[in-house]
């Protein structure tokens, strides 16, 4: 993969309740970082005019909606995905290799010229443990799971996958240096877990070979969101160093 500025490296989780409190991020924060994570929440309240506002703000848009369902119904939502321009979007490996392929299918089919946009596979949420998974029937350890639906994404023509930062190195290992890792999970030194069981400094992730970290709540509940922004890009920019 090519060599990035260690801004770009950073995608802003928008987790906010409206519109225009994520465009007021945007505004915020469009030179700051490298792109910016509409989820459940806003896509809910706003629909596709949250990825039209944001692009319009100078924002690329990774649509994390986690598609999981029949091979055609994902394969159909991933191709509205490209045409909104998303420079990301993912669903779940869980879904299956055949979910993934038809998707992957489907959108590599678009000719309309426009770019095509990188499509992830999430693994295992980074909220969710051990003990979160065995109630489910699934009693592999976390990062051999994490490796396996790894190597079935990139079997299916993904770009790459959402994990814990804490299998970064296994799945790259596994899968290649150009296979992409975006981390959630991320967490600058002395901030607050929240929810997040499985997580790691903005430095350690990129070290471990993350591609792109997500970062929501160290930045956008900030006094000074900008500040925040740089920080963490300053921290990445001392490890690539």
């Amino acid at each position: 993969m090519k060599r990035t500025a260690p801004k770009d490296k950073i995608i802003v989780a928008l987790d906010v309740e409206n519109l225009p409190a994520a465009l007021k991020l945007v505004e915020l924060l469009h030179d700051e970082v490298g792109a910016f994570k509409i989820g459940k929440q806003l896509f809910t309240a706003s629909g596709p005019d949250a990825v039209r506002s944001i692009q319009g703000l100078g924002g690329r848009v990774f649509l994390d909606l986690k598609f999981h369902d029949i091979p055609t119904t994902v394969a159909k939502a991933s191709v509205e995905a490209a045409r909104l321009g998303a420079f990301m979007f993912n669903m779940h490996a869980l879904g299956g290799f055949a979910m993934m392929q038809e998707a992957v299918k489907a959108v590599r089919a678009l000719s309309d010229g426009k770019l095509q946009p990188l499509m992830i596979a999430v693994t295992v949420l980074t909220s969710m443990g051990p003990d979160d998974l065995k109630p489910l029937g699934i009693t592999l350890p976390v990062d051999e799971l994490v490796v396996r639906l790894a190597l079935l994404a990139k079997e299916a023509g993904m770009n790459g996958v959402v994990a814990s930062p804490r299998e970064i190195r296994l799945i790259k290992k596994a899968c290649g240096p150009d296979f992409l890792v975006v981390t959630p999970g991320i967490r600058p030194a002395g901030a607050e877990a929240n929810d997040q069981k499985r997580a790691m400094t903005p430095g350690e992730a990129v070290q471990a070979g993350a591609d792109f970290i997500v970062v929501g709540r160290p930045i956008t509940h900030s006094p000074d969101p900008q500040a925040a922004a740089r920080s963490i890009a300053g921290e990445i920019a001392l490890v690539l160093a």
